[in-house]
């Protein structure tokens, strides 16, 4: 996973958009933002062979990437390249990748047969002179294919596909706040206190303050509590005293808000 002072996004969502840009990643993407999970989507039309800067930023920024796979992902050199780049995270800063195998059979990714094997066929005419980079989008293919992931034939109706995929996010993201938490001292029991100030069954919009000294950990605090308690917060505000001059930065959230002073 991207380093805590690196992580920009909970999702990146990797997709073939001339396949699943208007319905099925559409859809996704809206259920993963009605349960507040910051999701970074491309839903510009790619063109060219690169990678762009900002969008391997944005890749490298991201806990978890979901890779749709659909029936034209591997005839897009842009989808393989973005492939690579994702593994790369995955094997650099262990990144979590999630494959799904939108109506297509897991094996054709796997072993680059049917559309992907039709695909490889025209890359091979394509790009002869380029074997190393051949091999190594079939290496790609190969390794998420063999990882644990979900299958849209055998998640029926189709309509349960979204948030099953939503839920195993979630448990995976709470799984890496508790593991993060477990390597700051003392701050479990903190966030706990924060957690009963928080949530004391008061409907009225609850502010709270983190008061201390520079340097004891304040905004990691405040940071963690909204990571582990996101569902069920509006507004996290880390506003900062530099002088005469207030600062504040704001990042949309869902039911109460949360106010933390420097």
């Amino acid at each position: 996973m991207a380093s805590s002072s690196l992580v920009r996004y909970d999702v990146f969502l990797s997709f073939r958009g001339e396949d699943t840009r208007d319905g099925f990643t559409s859809h996704l993407n809206a259920a993963l933002c009605r349960r507040k999970i910051e999701t970074f989507i491309d839903y510009k039309l790619k063109k060219g062979d690169e990678i762009s800067p900002s969008l391997s930023w944005a890749i490298e920024g991201s806990k978890i990437s979901i890779i749709v796979f659909s029936q034209r992902y591997a005839s897009s050199r842009w989808c393989l390249e973005e492939l690579v780049n994702i593994l790369d995270c995955k094997k650099m800063n262990g990144q979590i990748v999630i494959p799904v195998f939108y109506r297509i059979d897991p094996s054709d990714v796997r072993k680059q047969t049917g559309n992907f094997g039709d695909a490889f066929a025209d890359h091979e005419e394509r790009y002869r002179d380029r074997p190393e980079m051949l091999q190594r989008w079939r290496n790609a293919l190969t390794e998420v294919a063999n990882l644990s992931g979900f299958d849209s034939n055998a998640i029926r109706p189709e309509l349960k596909l979204p948030e099953t995929i939503i839920e195993h996010i979630l448990k995976r993201l709470k799984d890496m706040s508790s593991c993060d938490n477990k390597n700051l001292v003392g701050v479990a029991v903190k966030i706990e206190k924060i957690k009963s100030l928080l949530f004391d069954g008061s409907t009225e919009v609850c502010k709270v303050g983190i008061w201390g000294m520079g340097g004891i950990g304040k905004t990691t605090l405040a940071m963690q509590s909204s990571m582990k308690y996101h569902m069920n917060l509006k507004l996290l505000i880390l506003s900062k005293m530099l002088g005469k001059h207030q600062v504040k930065i704001n990042y949309p959230i869902c039911k109460k808000n949360f106010f933390l002073q420097c």
